[in-house]
């Protein structure tokens, strides 16, 4: 029986629905999910196996014109992803170009094959979405283009199959039990980083690093300690808020989403660190896992 198996990534402007169509595609919520820009720091692995394939999908922060180190380093992630595709899927919606035209530029001169995803498109009409497809076709000639909700899940199961159809022959890269390469300890901090995205306003979600500082499981609960780190003291109390319901907020519906995920139930305690300036600091942004390896 031949076996496929490839690496495909997922890349586009922030917040076009990567991390929906990577859990659609993936059938589980690995990459975290909100409404606002940036939501995806770093690369996030979801594993799909059957016994003739695997597709191993991985999500990217979203393009950028880089203001900060932080940025930078999102934007090394999605070089990487670049070199080491088997094929690209671009997602895309309405009439937003892609905001790094150095990434598109490499995106066009690539052999890699790409599927442009037209995301959203039941936010769009049938005029709109025709001329976007038109539109990549003249962009990408070689792409195929397809429109597409994730969040309605149209189309999924045929995008599925454009990736089956490209996908090399290959031995399967991880055992056919893996979901993601990612630990336990990365998604806890990725679901308290959502609630932050979620629960807090202006800089605040974009100013926050969240790092499990201890994982202690035990039979029927599992023993959290996460550290938040922000870059101001006046960032710090409005995190904790007043007489500290924001923070308890904040740790309860972590709390509930750490237990969906994990199936056990868990005490989570959290607390507030400030690191001036993290995201301009190299050893810093090493110690969260964003160094690009040369």
């Amino acid at each position: 029986m031949t076996h496929r198996a490839g690496f495909v990534n997922i890349i586009g402007n922030p917040n076009v629905g990567k991390s929906t169509l990577m859990n659609a595609l993936v059938g589980e919520k690995l990459s975290i999910i909100t409404s606002k820009a940036q939501t995806t720091r770093k690369r996030v692995m979801g594993i799909v196996n059957g016994p003739d394939f695997q597709i191993v999908y991985t999500d990217t922060p979203g393009i950028v014109n880089p203001a900060n180190k932080l940025h930078e380093q999102m934007l090394g992630f999605i070089g990487t992803a670049l070199q080491d595709a088997d094929l690209f899927l671009l997602v895309t919606e309405k009439g937003a170009p892609v905001k790094n035209e150095a990434v598109m530029e490499r995106v066009r001169r690539s052999d890699t094959p790409v599927l442009v995803i037209i995301n959203k498109i039941d936010l769009s009409n049938q005029a709109t979405v025709e001329e976007r497809i038109a539109h990549w076709q003249r962009e990408i000639p070689r792409a195929t283009v397809i429109p597409c909700s994730a969040t309605e899940r149209f189309n999924i199961d045929l995008i599925f199959d454009h990736i089956l159809r490209l996908l090399p022959e290959h031995p399967a890269y991880f055992p056919k039990d893996e979901l993601t390469d990612r630990s336990m300890r990365f998604f806890v901090s990725e679901i308290v980083r959502e609630k932050i995205l979620l629960y807090y306003q202006k800089e605040i979600p974009y100013s926050c690093e969240v790092a499990v500082e201890a994982y202690e499981e035990k039979d029927g609960i599992d023993n959290i300690s996460c550290l938040i780190y922000v870059e101001r003291e006046s960032q710090k109390a409005i995190l904790i808020g007043h007489q500290g319901k924001a923070i308890k907020k904040l740790g309860t519906e972590a709390r509930k989403d750490i237990e969906e995920f994990t199936g056990k139930k868990c005490f989570l305690s959290l607390h507030i660190k400030v690191l001036k300036d993290w995201r301009n600091s190299d050893r810093a942004l090493k110690s969260f896992g964003y160094a690009i390896e040369d």
